[in-house]
């Protein structure tokens, strides 16, 4: 059987079951008026959620897709063992294992930098004004469960926002270890990376036996 490395896939069935649930749920309350009360009822937004989010992550997944190449291997929803978490993208390339979060966010993402005299500075990331630091040590969790689990091969964690605003001046930055970009760019640095001296198809045959399709 092959595998599904289709980029948002979970995503995508978790959207579908969550909306043929409530489907059936207000058909039972409304009985013989169920089909026009089910066309009438908006969307949850708990709901929605997921599939806004596999939007995001296939519209990744089709640019990294096209970087595929005997030097750059690519991986989508991978589940995280022992968790219900997954990891929406992995490229392999000769430098080591990127691990890529796929976020549809409106606003601009920015780095603040809190703290002062009395307090230690910390990097924060914002999303149209809100904070946002726990995508931030999302990615930075996901990133040890890959290192711990590959041993001695450089991991790098990012940040890609989908449909957000970057304005014309804003560029990509990191904040707290994490590169934070949009696709294309995301895309661009995957293609100018220099070539490395590892072995792309070991290290991506052994991310795919230890991270199996979510």
């Amino acid at each position: 059987m092959t595998e599904d490395n289709s980029a948002g896939a979970s995503a995508r069935r978790e959207y579908e079951k969550r909306k043929a649930r409530d489907e059936a749920r207000i058909r039972k309350e409304w009985g013989r008026l169920g089909g026009v009360a089910v066309a009438l009822t908006p969307e949850r937004h708990s709901t929605r959620a997921w599939a806004t989010g596999a939007v995001g992550e296939e519209r990744v997944g089709v640019l990294l897709d096209a970087l595929r190449s005997d030097a750059v291997s690519v991986l989508h929803d991978r589940r995280i063992p022992g968790s219900r978490a997954n990891i929406d993208h992995l490229v392999v390339d000769s430098n080591g294992i990127w691990v890529i979060d796929a976020k549809r966010y409106k606003g601009r993402p920015e780095r603040r930098v809190e703290g002062g005299l009395f307090r230690p500075r910390v990097e924060m990331l914002y999303v149209g004004g809100r904070n946002k630091a726990a995508l931030v040590e999302g990615v930075q969790w996901q990133v040890s469960k890959v290192q711990d689990a590959l041993e001695g091969v450089p991991v790098a964690g990012f940040l890609c926002f989908v449909e957000s605003d970057w304005g014309l001046l804003n560029g990509a930055f990191s904040v707290a270890g994490v590169e934070v970009l949009w696709p294309r760019k995301l895309a661009a640095r995957v293609k100018s990376a220099p070539n490395g001296p590892l072995d792309v198809a070991a290290i991506a045959a052994a991310l795919a036996a230890k991270f199996r399709p979510a």
